[in-house]
């Protein structure tokens, strides 16, 4: 079994050479973010997720978590590796500096989340849910919130849930049906939440639920629900910890994969009502858990580009001992690894250029939300924003999306080997699925991409997006010498075409026949990632071509960077054409047939 190594090299090559790093470093607030920070923080970072995280991963999928009497033990080695974690400084790296946190940017933040989740899923949902709680109680909570919640969240001493779902809602909130009846300085909360990721465990002294309930007077559907904070532990006004809240966790599900991290039906209430105190005002409470959600959602985006990356270092490592059939077209000699088949190699680079370019694309999101969050002109936040908020469905449904593919890609490489469980490849692929469920399904993500962030405000972002390949694609005639830039350029551009011809169409249908549009919204969502992804593998190949033009000592890396862009534009581009006729002309048929016909 292979272990992990994390990919420095092309996360420093995408904080680098395509986003810049420079430009986040003169942002307010991130002037330390020196090349030589970066370079250790990501050398660190990738010690310990090959020293301490990826060694439990294997264990951990075959243990599983466990539940005993409302109270859930990790498998062993947890425990110590998160007490190590937080020793380390590593739940504080994105913190907010006010609150004991490092304040590292979100770009430098997300090579490590991506790195701790290639080397083990399971125990990364936890910091990760730990840090979108954080984010919500001091954006959104009062003073007094803040003060007794969030530097233990940042520290990692206490970790933080997420409480939307429950049985009979689902990923519809305007059923949510948990109460929570004021008492004073608090409320109290009854009601039950499934599907709550690490909403009990042994690893910290508390857990800080954020939950979604419903006031006595709350108006109907989404609009009258609240945020509420309820610990696990009532905590005193000095901060210490006093009795255990009315907050229990009464099942754990048993799962197809994640099967480390507890997945928990969490009880609320069952006595005299759990402690719960209201964030910011009431009947608010979706608009302010969103804050959560969407970097829940940028971070499981991040989470498809590790299980992929991790999918692909499995393969590779057993396609280079695997030994088995000979050298195509060579006849006798001896039999070969089968690396050296061709089919292998086109499964290997599909994996490899798919990775890079959702490295990329997920990066350059973060790079939108650090100058949304930081920089001193207020109109250029805004539009940062935008170009955030219309990234953020895209690259959680496309990357993991292409997680699940690009896992069994690696399951399909290892042939019969890899669907036996003992060689581990079967693990990425059953972690991956969950990936494009969570945090919203890839439909859900895509109508939000067609509905919110497209016809809502007229394709205003979108059509700044499209203007920017276009005028990239006048920077590329400057190539028009190069074989290689000159084919890339021809493919971007006609993918550039289809994604700008699918969204006048559904600019135009959308207002009049939502169904139709709705129709293609996965496809469409499909179409976006990949011509978006093929932009930044053309940056990435212009940046290499650059590098060999000045003899750079690191020429193996670069050549391959051209040619991982090379096929992506050979073999993966070409598909917007056909993501581009789903969206067009696919909406007849996807709803031609009635109920019964079905």
């Amino acid at each position: 079994m292979s272990t992990y190594a994390a990919p420095l090299r092309d996360m420093k090559f995408v904080l680098n050479e395509l986003v810049d790093l420079g430009a986040i470093s003169a942002l307010p607030g991130h002037e330390e973010v020196t090349p030589d920070l970066v370079d250790a923080v990501l050398e660190e970072a990738g010690k310990f997720a090959a020293g301490v995280l990826d060694p439990l991963n294997w264990p951990g999928d075959q243990q599983g978590a466990r539940l005993a009497d409302h109270v859930v033990t990790t498998v062993p080695g947890f425990k110590e590796a998160y007490r190590q974690f937080v020793e380390a400084g590593w739940a504080s790296v994105s913190g907010a500096t006010e609150f004991g946190g490092q304040g590292l940017p979100h770009v430098l933040s997300q090579q490590l989340s991506e790195m701790w989740n290639s080397a083990n899923m399971s125990f990364c949902l936890c910091p990760m849910l730990t840090n979108g709680a954080m984010l919500a109680i001091s954006r959104h909570g009062s003073a007094q919130l803040q003060q007794t919640f969030v530097p233990k969240l940042v520290s990692g001493e206490w970790t933080g849930t997420m409480n939307l779902t429950e049985p009979q809602a689902g990923s519809d909130l305007s059923a949510v049906r948990t109460k929570a009846i004021p008492q004073g300085d608090h409320y109290r909360v009854h009601g039950t939440k499934i599907y709550i990721t690490w909403g009990e465990h042994d690893m910290a002294d508390n857990i800080v639920h954020l939950v979604l309930a419903r006031t006595p007077d709350a108006p109907e559907g989404v609009k009258g629900i609240s945020l509420f904070i309820v610990p696990k532990f009532i905590v005193g006004t000095d901060g210490s910890l006093g009795a255990r809240n009315d907050v229990k966790c009464v099942s754990i599900e048993h799962k197809l994969g994640i099967h480390a991290s507890p997945t928990a039906v969490m009880a609320y209430g069952d006595g005299e009502g759990a402690i719960g105190y209201l964030v910011g005002a009431e009947n608010r409470g979706l608009e302010y858990m969103f804050t959560m959600m969407n970097f829940a959602r940028l971070e499981v985006g991040v989470e498809g580009v590790a299980l992929a990356e991790r999918a692909y270092q499995h393969a590779l490592g057993y396609a280079r001992q695997r030994v088995q059939g000979r050298e195509t077209g060579v006849r006798g000699g001896e039999r070969v690894t089968i690396i050296h088949h061709p089919d292998v190699r086109r499964m290997l680079m599909t994996m490899k250029s798919y990775t890079e370019a959702m490295r990329a694309l997920a990066a350059a999101a973060a790079q939108a939300l650090d100058v949304a969050l930081s920089h001193p002109d207020p109109a250029m936040r805004q539009r940062q924003q935008a170009m955030f908020d219309l990234l953020t469905p895209v690259v959680k449904g496309w990357c993991t999306e292409l997680s699940t593919e690009i896992a069994s890609i690696g399951v399909q490489i290892h042939g019969g080997m890899g669907f036996v469980e003992e060689t581990g490849a079967a693990q990425y692929l059953r972690d991956a699925r969950i990936t494009s469920i969570y945090e919203g399904t890839t439909g859900i993500q895509a109508n939000d991409l067609i509905g919110r962030k497209i016809a809502y405000e007229k394709g205003a972002t979108v059509r700044v997006l499209l203007d920017q390949l276009t005028a990239f694609d006048a920077e590329l005639a400057r190539f028009a010498d190069h074989p290689g830039l000159s084919v890339m350029r021809r493919s971007l551009a006609a993918g550039a075409v289809a994604l700008r011809e699918a969204t006048d169409w559904l600019l135009a249908t959308y207002p009049t026949d939502p169904k139709a549009a709705a129709a293609g919204a996965v496809p469409y969502l499909k179409l976006f990632g990949t011509v978006a992804g093929g932009w930044q593998m053309v940056r990435a190949a212009v940046v290499a071509k650059q590098q060999l033009d000045r003899a750079t000592p690191e020429h193996d890396f670069y050549r391959a960077k051209l040619a991982t862009a090379r096929f992506y534009a050979d073999t993966i581009l070409p598909l917007a054409q056909a993501y581009r006729a789903a969206v067009v002309e696919g909406s007849t048929s996807v709803l031609a047939l009635t109920e019964a016909q079905f």
